[in-house]
Protein backbone atom coordinates (compact mmCIF):
# COMPACT_ATOMS: atom_id res chain seq x y z
CA UNK A 1 0.00 0.00 0.00
CA UNK A 2 1.39 3.40 -0.97
CA UNK A 3 1.20 6.43 1.20
CA UNK A 4 0.62 9.69 -0.63
CA UNK A 5 1.45 12.99 0.99
CA UNK A 6 1.03 16.52 -0.23
CA UNK A 7 2.98 19.62 0.50
CA UNK A 8 1.05 22.54 1.84
CA UNK A 9 2.00 26.15 1.54
CA UNK A 10 1.52 27.65 4.97
CA UNK A 11 2.37 31.22 3.91
CA UNK A 12 -0.56 33.65 3.91
CA UNK A 13 -1.90 34.41 0.47
CA UNK A 14 -0.59 37.64 -1.01
CA UNK A 15 -3.22 40.25 -1.67
CA UNK A 16 -3.66 41.10 -5.31
CA UNK A 17 -2.90 44.65 -6.37
CA UNK A 18 -6.39 44.87 -7.87
CA UNK A 19 -9.22 44.10 -5.51
CA UNK A 20 -12.49 42.55 -6.56
CA UNK A 21 -16.03 43.80 -6.15
CA UNK A 22 -17.53 42.50 -2.94
CA UNK A 23 -20.06 39.97 -4.13
CA UNK A 24 -20.10 37.19 -1.54
CA UNK A 25 -21.13 33.72 -2.65
CA UNK A 26 -24.53 33.65 -4.28
CA UNK A 27 -26.87 30.74 -3.76
CA UNK A 28 -28.79 29.25 -6.63
CA UNK A 29 -31.98 30.95 -7.76
CA UNK A 30 -34.18 28.09 -6.60
CA UNK A 31 -32.56 28.10 -3.16
CA UNK A 32 -33.17 31.83 -2.75
CA UNK A 33 -36.83 31.38 -3.74
CA UNK A 34 -37.24 28.87 -0.90
CA UNK A 35 -35.99 31.29 1.74
CA UNK A 36 -38.61 33.26 3.65
CA UNK A 37 -38.90 36.97 2.90
CA UNK A 38 -38.30 37.95 6.50
CA UNK A 39 -35.57 40.57 6.52
CA UNK A 40 -32.63 40.19 8.83
CA UNK A 41 -31.86 43.28 10.82
CA UNK A 42 -28.96 45.34 9.55
CA UNK A 43 -25.96 45.71 11.82
CA UNK A 44 -24.94 48.99 10.15
CA UNK A 45 -24.56 51.96 12.44
CA UNK A 46 -24.15 54.61 9.73
CA UNK A 47 -26.04 55.45 6.56
CA UNK A 48 -22.91 54.72 4.49
CA UNK A 49 -22.54 51.26 6.05
CA UNK A 50 -26.22 50.51 5.41
CA UNK A 51 -25.91 51.67 1.78
CA UNK A 52 -22.93 49.34 1.33
CA UNK A 53 -24.96 46.46 2.78
CA UNK A 54 -27.79 47.21 0.32
CA UNK A 55 -25.35 47.45 -2.62
CA UNK A 56 -23.90 44.05 -1.72
CA UNK A 57 -27.42 42.58 -1.46
CA UNK A 58 -28.36 43.96 -4.91
CA UNK A 59 -25.13 42.54 -6.34
CA UNK A 60 -25.78 39.12 -4.81
CA UNK A 61 -29.34 38.90 -6.12
CA UNK A 62 -28.20 39.97 -9.60
CA UNK A 63 -24.93 38.04 -9.84
CA UNK A 64 -25.58 37.11 -13.48
CA UNK A 65 -25.65 40.81 -14.42
CA UNK A 66 -22.62 41.93 -12.39
CA UNK A 67 -19.10 42.22 -13.77
CA UNK A 68 -16.25 41.71 -11.32
CA UNK A 69 -13.44 43.54 -13.10
CA UNK A 70 -12.75 47.25 -13.39
CA UNK A 71 -15.42 49.22 -15.27
CA UNK A 72 -14.35 50.14 -18.78
CA UNK A 73 -13.09 53.70 -19.35
CA UNK A 74 -16.10 54.77 -21.44
CA UNK A 75 -19.28 53.40 -19.87
CA UNK A 76 -22.36 52.49 -21.91
CA UNK A 77 -24.69 54.01 -19.35
CA UNK A 78 -24.79 55.56 -15.89
CA UNK A 79 -28.14 55.27 -14.11
CA UNK A 80 -28.78 57.03 -10.79
CA UNK A 81 -31.80 55.96 -8.74
CA UNK A 82 -33.11 57.48 -5.52
CA UNK A 83 -35.09 54.91 -3.54
CA UNK A 84 -36.58 54.39 -0.11
CA UNK A 85 -36.54 51.23 1.98
CA UNK A 86 -39.21 50.86 4.64
CA UNK A 87 -38.70 49.44 8.13
CA UNK A 88 -39.50 45.94 6.79
CA UNK A 89 -36.76 46.04 4.14
CA UNK A 90 -39.07 46.64 1.16
CA UNK A 91 -38.71 49.29 -1.55
CA UNK A 92 -41.40 51.88 -0.83
CA UNK A 93 -40.50 54.34 -3.60
CA UNK A 94 -38.01 54.74 -6.44
CA UNK A 95 -37.19 57.52 -8.85
CA UNK A 96 -34.65 57.69 -11.67
CA UNK A 97 -32.52 60.81 -11.20
CA UNK A 98 -30.09 60.35 -14.11
CA UNK A 99 -30.11 58.37 -17.33
CA UNK A 100 -28.79 58.61 -20.86
CA UNK A 101 -32.16 57.30 -22.13
CA UNK A 102 -30.84 53.76 -22.77
CA UNK A 103 -34.12 51.93 -22.12
CA UNK A 104 -32.44 48.52 -21.68
CA UNK A 105 -30.07 49.69 -18.94
CA UNK A 106 -32.83 51.73 -17.28
CA UNK A 107 -35.00 48.60 -17.10
CA UNK A 108 -32.10 46.46 -15.85
CA UNK A 109 -31.30 48.95 -13.07
CA UNK A 110 -34.92 49.17 -11.88
CA UNK A 111 -35.42 45.39 -12.09
CA UNK A 112 -32.19 44.71 -10.19
CA UNK A 113 -33.32 47.05 -7.41
CA UNK A 114 -36.66 45.27 -7.06
CA UNK A 115 -35.11 41.80 -7.40
CA UNK A 116 -32.94 42.51 -4.35
CA UNK A 117 -35.95 42.64 -2.00
CA UNK A 118 -36.36 41.84 0.83
CA UNK A 119 -33.41 43.90 2.06
CA UNK A 120 -31.98 43.90 5.58
CA UNK A 121 -34.27 45.95 7.80
CA UNK A 122 -32.67 49.35 8.41
CA UNK A 123 -31.50 50.19 11.92
CA UNK A 124 -34.16 52.19 13.79
CA UNK A 125 -31.71 55.08 14.25
CA UNK A 126 -31.59 55.57 10.45
CA UNK A 127 -35.35 55.37 9.83
CA UNK A 128 -37.04 58.73 9.33
CA UNK A 129 -40.79 58.91 8.63
CA UNK A 130 -40.88 55.12 8.30
CA UNK A 131 -38.13 54.81 5.68
CA UNK A 132 -34.47 55.23 4.77
CA UNK A 133 -33.71 57.08 1.53
CA UNK A 134 -30.66 56.13 -0.53
CA UNK A 135 -29.18 57.13 -3.87
CA UNK A 136 -27.25 54.51 -5.85
CA UNK A 137 -25.46 54.65 -9.19
CA UNK A 138 -25.46 51.75 -11.69
CA UNK A 139 -22.35 51.72 -13.93
CA UNK A 140 -23.00 49.75 -17.13
CA UNK A 141 -20.32 48.30 -19.40
CA UNK A 142 -21.11 47.96 -23.11
CA UNK A 143 -22.18 44.30 -22.63
CA UNK A 144 -25.06 45.33 -20.33
CA UNK A 145 -23.52 44.10 -17.07
CA UNK A 146 -23.12 46.56 -14.20
CA UNK A 147 -21.49 47.44 -10.92
CA UNK A 148 -22.90 49.66 -8.22
CA UNK A 149 -20.79 52.71 -7.46
CA UNK A 150 -20.88 52.00 -3.71
CA UNK A 151 -18.93 48.75 -4.19
CA UNK A 152 -17.36 49.33 -7.64
CA UNK A 153 -13.72 49.09 -8.58
CA UNK A 154 -12.01 52.13 -10.13
CA UNK A 155 -12.69 52.65 -13.83
CA UNK A 156 -9.96 51.65 -16.25
CA UNK A 157 -7.75 54.61 -17.01
CA UNK A 158 -8.21 56.22 -13.57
Amino acid sequence: MALVTACANHEPAKQSSTSRVETPAVSSTSASRDQPNTPKASKANTLAAYQREIAIAISQKNADKIYVSNPQALLRSVIVIKFAIDAKGMISSRDMLRSNRDKETEATAMQSLLRGQTYPAPPAALVKQGKVELIETWLFNSDGRFQLRTVALPQLGE
